[in-house]
């Protein structure tokens, strides 16, 4: 093969993905915003969540894409693991829509897309109309470089390496798929991939049955790229992806089992004979195959309609079985950025309502101690990955913040009992100190961090000092959660004695710290993050007796009231 050929090849293919990458980009700027409110509203409908999951990867021309951005959705609490799945599935049919506009291979029409999109981008007076150029822009380079990679992978198919390759490694079905599925996982798009097979069997260098088990394998791909986007993700992020990955390997084995069927149902609904060749010009190396592109365009919109009919009706049973799937480990406690208790749906029934946000503020308070217990951990042995875990707490509590006081304050607009709506402005205080101290260990925990990072030195003393507060301010957190399960006298009582305690401490810090500076023993920018920290726990410890006190006055109201 020519040096000629290859760099044309993969300057076609440079072409091709710089198209798919501008139409993605001028279909994202006309209708990225609306589908992305969309998104963001969907119901737990299994149907709309598919339509949903197709609308965002013929916007991204890329299920990987899709993907990526649906795992972005479930970490960030936006969806929950039901809605993903139905997303995910959805997103192979988008794709097969971008993959089907491939297949019409308009390469006459090429040029004058180009010519029109430059004129339209760089000249436009409007920006819908410089979003369209760019979306005609790509694409025309889209089939332009269809067609040079094609041109440039013709003369390949009459190289007898290419034929000994195809001999003994592509004519098994499971190599080919684990083939495309390594094409996709390297190119990131599955759109992209599933344009370079088209080119490489239309020009003749793999064969009509290796391109199918190819574009199937693209699918295995696109759920790598998934499961790779979820590292250092939430558990639901990472049970999502996992059960993607498991849905897609199964369809993959049953199509691979009855591939022969499959391919009998590819050519039912396909024109023309897939293996017809016909010569370009006289030369005899510019052999094409005009029908197999749209026999690969249907083979893979089979197959992702056929996953869609197979799993949509099984998202539940997936969504139940996700613990067992990926459990969780013994004792850890649910971070999933999304509420787990409280429902729209009981709205109207005002004391069942308030008993489900009761049962969220309850959890949010268990992620606010385990949060401050990792940050006290981090002071003994400091782990990298205790940081993200403690920052992804952080957001778990910015969510649950936001959506318990959306729904108290709707709740408080209904026709509430007495002693609800008497309650009811002491769980939005409630909720806030909670979320205060996810804010404040943060903090410590990045001041931490920052330490670490340039090598600031803490002396014995002062490590000493930091580690005592903490512990006591520890006690405190874990006394606050404790007493909104069950009020006691006591609590209150010990509160105050720590409350006491803690300033003590941070006094004699603070003393200890200004010899330190004076002696030289410390410099500026440990004095400074000391400080730093040593004021996130002052914080926390007020946070902490400020809850205690509100749930006490409370008590002290309603028994006043009910005498």
């Amino acid at each position: 093969m020519p040096s000629s050929f290859l760099w044309e090849a993969l300057g076609g293919l440079g072409l091709f993905i710089l198209g798919m990458k501008s139409m993605s980009e001028g279909l994202q700027k006309i209708a990225g915003e609306r589908l992305r409110r969309l998104l963001e509203k969907i119901t737990g409908n299994r149907l709309t969540a598919a339509l949903m999951g197709s609308c965002l990867a013929s916007l991204l021309q890329s299920s990987s894409a899709a993907s990526i951005l649906v795992v972005g959705f479930v970490n960030a609490g936006l969806i929950s693991l039901y809605q993903a799945l139905g997303v995910l599935l959805g997103t192979g049919i988008g794709t097969t829509i971008a993959i089907q506009f491939i297949a019409f291979k308009i390469s006459s029409l090429a040029l004058p897309a180009i010519f029109i999109g430059v004129i339209l981008k760089f000249f436009g007076r409007r920006r819908r109309w410089v979003y369209t150029g760019e979306l005609l822009l790509g694409a025309g380079l889209v089939f332009l470089g269809l067609q040079t990679m094609e041109a440039g992978f013709a003369p390949a198919s009459q190289s007898t390496i290419a034929a000994v390759f195809h001999s003994s490694f592509l004519s098994w079905r499971v190599s080919a798929v684990l083939c495309g599925t390594v094409l996709t996982f390297l190119i990131q798009s599955s759109s992209a991939a599933t344009g370079i097979v088209i080119a490489m069997a239309g020009s003749g260098l793999v064969g009509f049955e290796t391109g199918v088990a190819m574009i199937i394998g693209e699918v295995l791909g696109t759920s790598l790229i998934a499961i790779i986007a979820t590292i250092s993700g939430t558990l639901a992020a990472r049970r999502t992806a996992l059960i993607y990955l498991c849905m897609n390997v199964f369809a993959v084995c049953l199509v691979l089992l009855f591939f022969h069927a499959f391919l009998n149902i590819v050519h039912l609904v396909s024109p023309g004979d897939a293996e017809l060749t016909v010569m370009q010009g006289m030369n005899p190396a510019g052999l094409l195959r005009p029908n197999i592109a749209r026999h690969l365009a249907n083979a893979h919109t089979i197959f992702s309609a056929l996953n869609v009919l197979l799993f949509l009706p099984l998202l539940g049973f997936f969504a139940r079985s996700a613990m067992v799937i990926l459990p969780g480990r013994e004792g850890e406690i649910d971070i999933e950025p999304r509420p787990k208790f409280i429902d729209q749906r009981v709205i109207n029934t005002p004391t069942i309502a308030f008993l489900q946000a009761k049962n969220e503020v309850k959890r949010m308070a268990e992620i606010a101690e385990s949060m401050y217990a990792d940050l006290v951990e981090q002071f003994s042995h400091y782990d990298p990955k205790r940081s993200l875990q403690i920052r992804q707490k952080e957001e778990t509590l910015d969510v649950l913040q936001r959506e318990i006081s959306a729904f108290l304050v709707t709740l408080s607009r209904q026709t509430v009992p007495q002693e609800v709506s008497v309650e009811i402005p002491t769980t939005l205080h409630l909720i806030n100190e909670l979320e205060h101290i996810g804010d404040q260990s943060e903090d410590a925990a990045l001041h931490l961090q920052r330490k670490k990072e340039d090598n600031v030195y803490f002396s014995m003393a002062a490590m000493d000092e930091l580690k005592g507060i903490a512990a006591t301010v520890r006690e405190m957190v874990r006394l606050a959660v404790a007493f909104l399960e069950n009020p006691a006298g006591e609590t209150v009582t010990r509160m105050q004695e720590l409350k006491v305690k803690v300033g003590q401490l941070q006094e004699i810090s603070k003393n200890n710290h200004l010899k330190r500076l004076s002696n030289g023993r410390c410099t500026v920018i440990a004095g400074l993050l000391f400080g730093d920290i040593i004021a996130c726990f002052a914080k926390i410890a007020q946070f902490s007796v400020n809850i205690v006190e509100s749930e006490r006055d409370f008590l002290d109201v309603s028994a006043s009231g009910s005498d």
